[in-house]
């Protein structure tokens, strides 16, 4: 296993030293340092000691990726591309363009993205998946179809339907649940549940019908056939047999998207208020602070490898075949 994990982190290093330059790329060749200042002073017609000022204030005014003024080794790290990109390998994220602590921001806000999406993930894999299992149990029947047609109609509604819908029934009609906003302790729930069980039920189609197309599939092999043969009931064949076998294209979909909680729901954190990482990246993009932009993407890109480890991991678990070298 240890070795398995050292070789996977080997090979991740240049996958995300790719990535790093690519967003180097893109952020400071493609929109290089004078557009940022002329973007971030907001004027049509500044002055070039304003520009200057302001690229020396957030440390724009070095070299892209060579020094030359410069013999040892500062003509590399005095750059931008090792003060601003390289730096991220060691958690070193800077300061945003507005002069707050990206690594301070992130640390404060992981929590209420993960008070969202971690209950909207384990409420629907279990909703889904039961939801699933029930009309492979009912296949072939009026439930079935009745279950089928009702996915589609769910997944054909748009997330933002069930969010507005939500607010304006449960929160402003009924006033069950406050519309928007976070507190922190006890009270959080009241924020959570509203924004919890509206991303729950927008999921409901879209998973029900993945999850019912892996079980229907193993419902007809031959260890199915067997199953049967000796005896053994419908429902202990699909709870107990069939489910375990579809671990594998579920473990998937699930292990993958888990470092993906840790970034937050930009719709769901958005409206009703969240602070979180998604509401953070969608005020970076609209405040045009690409420094907080590209500290995201990084972290995006490591949490992504690190989900496809733990996808291998889970799947020497699930399956017993499987092994890890």
């Amino acid at each position: 296993m240890m070795a398995y994990l050292l070789r996977r982190l080997r090979d991740a290093i240049p996958i995300l030293l790719g990535v790093n330059l690519l967003t180097f790329t893109l952020f400071f060749v493609v929109n290089t340092p004078d557009d940022m200042a002329h973007m971030h002073l907001g004027a049509k017609h500044v002055t070039p000691q304003a520009v200057a000022q302001w690229k020396t204030e957030h440390g724009y005014d070095l070299p892209l990726f060579y020094n030359s003024a410069h013999t040892d080794i500062d003509s590399v790290t005095d750059t931008i591309f090792f003060n601003k990109s390289l730096r991220m390998f060691a958690l070193d994220f800077g300061a945003a363009d507005d002069g707050r602590d990206i690594a301070n921001e992130i640390k404060t806000r992981a929590g209420p993205s993960l008070a969202i999406a971690v209950p909207v993930f384990i409420l629907g894999l279990l909703v889904n998946i039961s939801f699933a299992l029930m009309m492979v149990f009912f296949r072939h029947t009026y439930l079935d179809g009745l279950g089928v047609v009702l996915a589609v109609v769910l997944m054909s509604i748009s997330g933002l339907f069930y969010i507005i819908a939500g607010q304006f029934f449960i929160a402003k009609l009924w006033h069950w649940l406050p519309i928007s906003g976070f507190a922190t302790g006890i009270d959080a729930w009241r924020f959570v549940l509203l924004p919890v069980l509206i991303s729950v039920v927008g999921g409901i189609g879209s998973g029900t019908r993945w999850y019912r197309s892996i079980f229907l599939a193993e419902i007809g092999k031959d260890y199915v056939r067997t199953a049967r043969a000796k005896g053994l009931s419908e429902s202990r064949i699909l709870f107990r047999h069939v489910l375990q076998n579809g671990m594998i294209p579920i473990l998937t979909g699930a292990v993958v998207v888990l470092p993906l909680l840790f970034m937050g729901s930009l719709l769901t954190e958005s409206f009703f208020g969240i602070p979180g990482l998604g509401s953070y990246v969608i005020d970076a993009i609209q405040a045009q602070d690409f420094a907080i932009v590209r500290a995201m993407v990084f972290i995006g890109a490591v949490l992504y490898l690190v989900g496809l480890w733990l996808t291998d991991i889970a799947y020497s678990w699930a399956d017993p075949r499987v092994r890890l070298s």
